[in-house]
This record gives C-alpha cells, structure tokens and sequence, in this order.
C-alpha cells in the first residue's frame, strides 16, 4: 500500500515519461482499496488460511503486470512493484514458490506483449473512443521483444536470488528453533539422567531414529558409563550394566568428531563421512573401528557425535538406524553444533546437581556432628548423673543442687535442639512477612533464654528483594544464638533501617564482646580471619559488607549494609 500511494503522488506531481492514464490511476485506486480490506482483515483475525495467502498473492502478481502497461521508457518505475511481489513470496514460502512466481511475471508480461501484437490494445481504444471513453494511453515501447527479454531474465534472477536468501533464512530460523527446544530439556530439576533422557529423546524424534546410545567416561576413571533409549520405548534412558570391551566399543580412537556411517553391499563394511572438530572434512576414516559397535548393535546406518563436559566427561552419542532429508556434511554440521551449544547446559546441570548432593552431604554431617556433640553428649551426662543420684538416694543425701544442675542441663539442650530445628527448616520470607518475622523472633529468643531482647524498624514497609529478605531472617537468627552461647549478654537490640540506598541491620548486646577492641571492616575480617563465619558468608551472598565493632567486657556491634540496587554480574 505505502508502495501503491507513493507511486500514485509521484504520477500525478510529474508524469514525466510515464502517459498518465486515468485507466492507470483506477487500477492504484482499486489496489490501495484492496490493501485496505486485507489489512483489515487481517486485524480481525489472529491466522490467514492457505487458500487466503495464495489469492493475495496472486491479486499482488497480476497487478503490476496490469500498471506496467501503462508506462514507457528503459527506468520503468513500475518494475519495482514486481520485485516487491518476490520479496512478498519469499517472506511467505521459500525458493520454489519465488522462482514459480518470478515465472508467472514472466508468463504474463509476455502475454500483454503477444496481445498487444494481435492488435488487442488497438481494439480496445477504439471501443472506448465510440463509448466517448478515456483512452488507455498503452505505452508501445515496453513490448518490444528485447527489452521485454531483459526485463524477464531480471526477474528471474531477482527471484532466485531472493528465493535462496529467503530458503537459508528459514532453515536458520528452524535450526534456531530446534536449539531452543533442546536447550529447555536441560532442567536442574530433571537431573543429569531425566536431562539425558529428554535430549536423547529429542535427537530420536527428530532424526526418525530407531534407538540412541550414549557413552562417556570421567576424565579420572577409566570406567565407561552407557546408556540406551529406544524410539517409541516406554521404558525410560536406562544405564546399561558395564562390560569390560565397553571401552574398546564405544569410545574407541576415531579420527572425526562427528562421522555418518552406512553399511555397504560387501559384509563388514561401512561407508564414512566424517567431519573434525573444526567442522572441515575428513578423509580416509578407518572402517575397521566400527567393526566391534557392528557386533553388538546391528544397524543400517548411524550417525555419530562427540561431547565433552568440561575437563571431567567425555563421550559420544549414537543414533542408529536414521533417516536423512538432507546433504549428509549438513547434517553433521548441525548436529556438532547442537551439541556443542546443548553440551554446557548439560554440564551445568551436571554441577548444579552434584553441588546439592555435596551441600546436602554437608549439612547432614554438621546436623549429626551437632547432635552427637551436643545433644547426645548432654543427654548421656545427665543419664549418669541420675544413676549417681539414684545410687546414692538410699543414703539421705540431698540431691536438691543436683537435680538443679539437671534442670539447667535440660533446659540448655531443649534450647539447642530448637535452634538446630530453625536452621534446619526452610524460610519463606518476602518483603511483607519480613517485619513480622524478625519481631516473632527476636520475642521468642527473650522468651526462652530470659536475655532483654527488642526489635525496632525504622521502616513501617519494605520493597526487598526474597533472597535478601531470607538470608537477614537467617542471620538474625544465627546472632542470636551466638549471643546466648558465646556473649553473656543481659541486653540485645536489633534494629533494621535504611540509609544512603543501603538497607542496615545492626545487633547491639552488653556481653563479653570479641576478643579485640576496635572496629573491623569486612575486608579486615577477611584478612585477620575473624568474625562469625556463617554470618560473614551470609552477607556475602547478598552483596553485604558486614562491620564489627568490639569492646572487651562491655560487648559488641554487628553492623550488615545491603545495596538496595544489586548490580548484574556475568561470569
């Protein structure tokens, strides 16, 4: 449309050599028209049918052939409106469908020239001069059979120049759209197996193959892990029970990254198509190295491709018994950088997983270090101290201080198992909640230990961040109970603000304070290793800096400030 009403204005300011028309005008009016109706249209509904798309298409083909019969001279300008139908047909489909409708352009232009020989434009002018008529004003000049000639081997060109440009655009567009589909099956939750398994999975459909098989090995062992998924299989990727050959099978020498095998007439032999890690050809790849793989999986054919899981796993995947649409290097090509753009995440995944077990495993040994330090340790005490008191009750001994001592024993264990609980336990805690919390918490805490202790905001609502939200409710809770066991404290304040776009937490107690007098920085902290370490690596998380200040025998200062901007960081 913005084409059509350009070209319109262009005419009516200065025809120049272009015969102005009142025909032509007629035919840029009904087109603008017909813009108009498809737009709107096409606003009313979300998807054009095929049928719909290909009468647009040949309204836009017929047209300039149509408006092109009006004008003259070499720089015809209406020669553009032709080029824009190509590009229309390239947008829509791809290379066939331009060439076919740079042809159907020809085919008509053509057409007009053959009428226009056979005297038809001059019968109709006089039909329209006895009807008292506008005139056509045909411009003779452009169907002269050697400009015509030209004007059709431009379009031709122009078509499958434009064709292939728009053939290479879409199959980027799918490739892309295959790499992002593979890329979302790596989920953390899924783990490296359940990863595996809908990659593999993914590579089956898409390739129509019968069955997959992976092979890796950690770069220290020498054990070979293997795995299979069957097309259609309901079973899930299963880990096969390890053979001794599994290395000599799967991970033997082979000098291509990534090689296409298929079985040829004489037994035993394979035909190869290899490519290197670069994605360069390779020549005069060994057959003999599938003769082992041949024996234990019988197949047709089978491609295969070589992964690598940072510095730690290594491996390759094969699919076996595949169909191929297309040139088999392409192929390769593709399916290498697949895996190398899948092959991080998966990796990712890999640590991911393997830094929760590890985080798991830990907080397990310090949760039993804990109780048999702790709890256990204090129990059994208490135990002998009641078979004393019992072995001695005969006696009339008063046992009133012992029993005393035992309560204390108790009531301290009672406190610590507590503690251990809260830490154990998940916190969801979230800007509105947080307030709350920490008043609950810092009431709870004078409650059972007896300590004077106060909350004050000076915030009435907050806008933070759940995971700075949740580390402070953490940390809060770990000063306190460092200040039951370690201070002596009669007296704890804790007080949440905001200053200088940082928010602040600071906890004030009367207690023992740390052995130094003065005021540390974290930095400092760092440096002397001094500080609560669990409260200092809390901070860290958060992008804190933690200050302590220490008065020995009058008691201590934790000052937290957290940026209320985080900046992003990218490593």
């Amino acid at each position: 449309m913005f084409l059509a009403i350009s070209a319109l204005v262009a005419v009516l300011i200065d025809p120049g050599e272009i015969h102005y028309s009142l025909w032509a005008s007629g035919l840029f009016a009904f087109y603008i028209a017909q813009g108009v109706v498809i737009i709107l249209l096409l606003r009313r509904r979300r998807e054009s049918t095929a049928s719909f798309r290909g009468l647009v298409h040949g309204g836009d083909v017929v047209w300039p052939a149509l408006i092109s019969v009006f004008a003259t001279s070499q720089s015809n300008p209406f020669f553009l409106f032709l080029v824009f139908v190509l590009a229309a047909a390239a947008y829509r489909w791809g290379l066939w469908e331009t060439v076919g409708t740079a042809a159907a352009s020809v085919v008509l232009l053509w057409i007009e020239s053959l009428a226009f020989h056979l005297g038809f434009f001059t019968w109709a002018g006089r039909l329209l001069l006895q009807h008292h008529l506008p005139m056509l004003r045909v411009a003779p000049a452009d169907f002269e059979p050697q400009r015509l000639f030209m004007r059709s081997m431009y379009l031709l060109v122009m078509g499958l120049l434009l064709g292939y440009l728009a053939e290479q655009q879409k199959q980027l567009r799918a490739e892309k759209a295959v790499v992002a589909r593979v890329l979302g099956k790596a989920r953390v939750e899924a783990g490296l197996s359940g990863t595996l398994q809908e990659i593999v999975g993914e590579l089956i459909s898409m390739y129509g193959a019968r069955a997959a098989l992976i092979a890796s090995r950690e770069a220290n062992s020498h054990r070979v892990f293997v795995g299979e998924m069957r097309l259609g299989s309901r079973t899930a990727f299963q880990w096969l029970d390890p053979l001794p050959s599994d290395r000599e099978t799967y991970l033997y020498s082979f000098p291509a990254e990534t090689y296409y095998a298929s079985a040829s007439n004489r037994q035993g032999a394979f035909s190869l198509v290899g490519l290197d890690q670069t994605g360069a050809k390779v020549l005069n790849l060994p057959p003999a190295a599938l003769e082992r793989l041949a024996k234990q999986h019988e197949f047709q054919n089978l491609m295969v491709v070589s992964f690598s899981f940072g510095h730690e796993w290594w491996g390759r995947i094969f699919l076996l018994d595949l169909s191929l649409t297309g040139d088999v290097e392409e192929e390769l090509r593709f399916l290498q950088e697949l895996v190398q753009q899948v092959g991080p995440a998966v990796y990712n995944v890999y640590l991911l997983r393997r830094l929760r077990l590890r985080a798991g495993a830990l907080e397990r040994a310090r949760f039993a270090r804990e109780l048999h330090d702790g709890a256990v340790q204090s129990l059994i005490a208490m135990e002998m101290q009641v078979d004393v008191l019992r072995r001695t009750s005969d006696k009339s001994v008063s046992i009133t201080d012992e029993l005393g001592r035992i309560q204390g024993l108790l009531r301290e264990e009672v406190l610590k198992l507590r503690e251990l609980m809260q830490q154990m336990k998940s916190l969801d805690v979230d800007s509105r909640r947080l307030l709350g919390f920490l008043a609950d918490t810092v009431e709870r805490f004078q409650r059972e230990t007896g300590i004077s202790a106060r909350f004050h905001s000076d915030l009435d609502e907050i806008d933070m961040p759940r995971q700075v939200c949740r580390e402070l409710a953490r940390i809060v809770q770990e000063g306190l109970v460092n200040v039951r066991k370690h201070s002596r404290a009669r007296q704890v304040l804790v007080r949440l603000g905001s200053k200088n776009q940082h928010w602040t937490l600071v906890m004030e107690d009367d207690g023992c304070g740390f052995p130094f007098a003065g005021r540390l920085s974290h930095l400092e902290e760092d440096t002397l290793g001094r500080g609560p370490l669990v409260i200092k690596e809390r901070v860290r998380l958060i992008d804190g800096e933690l200050a302590i200040e220490s008065v020995p025998g009058q008691g201590s200062r934790l000052e937290i400030n957290v940026p209320q901007k985080r900046e992003a960081a990218y490593g």
